[in-house]
């Protein structure tokens, strides 16, 4: 049995890629890359097929991660039926999912950072509008996060 991980932000062109393709190559490493399939998607369709942001890109490569071939797409609802755990960076796109969600999938829907052992942080902060330095934050809290997600998924699938 695959277990089926979403990872979503507002676009789909910086944080929820990011947390894609680091928690993928986490996976791998641990060696679940068999059993554990990771997507990302956006609340909002403003970026649909369009490949992360270029610093996303830049300060992913800087740390080994390749973006390159991740294009945006935005949640569907067959989604919340798909899906086994969805995690969003941040609690306005968490609200945007529980709203889509029905009852008996609420459960399975909740906040990344959640498995973040260092930060404290429930958000994953969107580093679009800012200066180049977020996108090496939201790379730290990506990793903690990954981190904590891959121990929960060791035990979960052992």
């Amino acid at each position: 049995m695959i277990y089926r991980i979403l990872l979503v932000c507002m676009g789909n062109i910086c944080r929820s890629p990011t947390a894609e393709g680091v928690l993928r190559q986490f996976i791998k490493i641990n060696g679940l890359g068999d059993k554990v399939e990771v997507d990302s998607a956006g609340t909002h369709g403003y970026h649909v097929g369009e490949a992360p942001d270029t610093r996303t890109q830049r300060a992913a490569a800087l740390r080994g991660y390749n973006l390159s071939q991740l294009r945006a797409r935005k949640v569907a609802r067959q989604d919340l039926d798909y899906f086994d755990l969805i995690l969003a960076m941040d609690r306005n796109n968490l609200d945007n999912l529980q709203r889509m969600a029905r009852p008996d999938q609420l459960p399975k829907i909740g906040l990344f950072m959640r498995y973040a052992k260092k930060f404290d942080d429930e958000e994953v902060p969107d580093p679009f509008y800012g200066l180049g330095h977020g996108f090496d934050l939201v790379l730290d809290m990506v990793e903690d996060a990954s981190q904590g997600l891959v121990d929960f998924l060791r035990k979960k699938l052992s």
